[in-house]
């Protein structure tokens, strides 16, 4: 897994992008010269400098056909041409709004960070003005890729080849307590704050979907949906803020539904907004479990899973637990024991 901040601001000794905390925007911050660059990241000796030329020849000129998930960047699986092996290689947007040096604080602490459930970070390229990554390729790609519902699309342009099997409930909360395992050892042992969990964030990695491994990647930007209130309204900024977004991610794996989904009604289009009521309704939260589990799952669990959920969401940050609690209540869960 990667993790995305900035070492401008470290307040009570966490890190996190941004060259103001007060202001979630793009960085100001001054590109120095690649020379400069490379200079700074020999600080992490475990990292390969790839050429930007291999990188486009292992994914095919950067096709669309290979793209594993986007953001502020595209995540694309290749093959190495002279070794075989595959990876994900991120492209970062050259007009986006990630700074050289939030670039740069992410190579460094990736290269020093290690974690079963962070994905490791392999080496980097920066030439002519590109900036990639390039991570261990986890081939089931990112969660959100399994969170799509095909009604909610038109129909004749999803092609067959995109239909992915609905993960089972179990995986769900195996996914997320892997999840949630990384997050913890961001805030506990790292002293980071990730600034930007959300699904697309999360990477499978087994051969098919019967595994219990989730890793985090590399972020930018907070998005859409997963940010926290107190965030939007001050720019204030702390690992609550993370647990917030965990929430929002934990909704949409009891859900099935996407953080934001512009194709259904505009009064559905916000999750959290739209489950809010039925999960403070005892008669009403069944309707936010998603209908494609078929009720194959442990009800008395997937309440929990929906109580933490909301508990991960409070307006108020008091209220929400620390990583370190959710990942004990998910093991409960995921074991099967509520």
């Amino acid at each position: 897994m990667g993790l995305c901040f900035s070492s401008a601001d470290r307040p009570k000794g966490f890190c996190h992008y941004g060259d103001n905390p007060k202001t979630p925007s793009k960085s100001h911050t001054k590109v120095p010269s690649n020379h400069q660059t490379k200079g700074k990241i020999l600080d992490s000796p475990n990292l390969k400098n790839f050429c930007f030329s291999e990188l486009k020849e292992a994914t095919m000129n950067f096709s669309p056909s290979n793209v594993l998930g986007k953001g502020g960047f595209e995540l694309l699986n290749a093959v190495m041409p002279e070794t075989g092996m595959t990876i994900a290689v991120k492209v970062l947007d050259q007009m986006g709004c990630q700074g050289q040096q939030e670039w740069l604080a992410e190579i460094k602490y990736l290269g020093q960070l290690y974690h079963p459930n962070l994905v490791k970070l392999i080496g980097y390229c920066l030439e002519d003005g590109h900036r990639l990554l390039v991570y261990e390729f986890m081939p089931n790609g990112s969660l959100d890729k399994h969170l799509i519902r095909y009604e909610t699309v038109n129909l004749f342009e999803v092609e067959d080849s995109y239909y992915i099997q609905p993960l089972s409930w179990n995986l769900r909360m195996k996914v997320a307590l892997g999840a949630a395992k990384g997050l913890a050892f961001l805030h506990d042992e790292a002293q980071v704050i990730y600034r930007d969990f959300k699904a697309s964030n999360i990477l499978l990695d087994s051969d098919g979907p019967t595994d219990d491994k989730s890793h985090l990647t590399a972020s930018i930007l907070g998005a859409i949906g997963y940010l926290a209130p107190e965030y939007l309204n001050t720019g204030h900024l702390t690992t609550k803020s993370d647990v917030y977004s965990f929430g929002v991610v934990l909704l949409e794996l009891v859900s099935g539904r996407p953080a934001i989904d512009e194709y259904r009604p505009s009064t559905e289009q916000n999750l959290v907004e739209w489950a809010r009521p039925y999960l403070s309704s005892k008669r009403k939260i069944f309707q936010v479990f998603d209908p494609c589990l078929e009720g194959k799952y442990a009800l008395s669990g997937a309440l929990k899973a929906a109580k933490l959920a909301v508990q991960c969401l409070s307006t108020e940050l008091i209220m929400r637990p620390s990583m370190k609690e959710v990942v004990k209540e998910l093991e409960l869960i995921a074991l099967g024991k509520h």
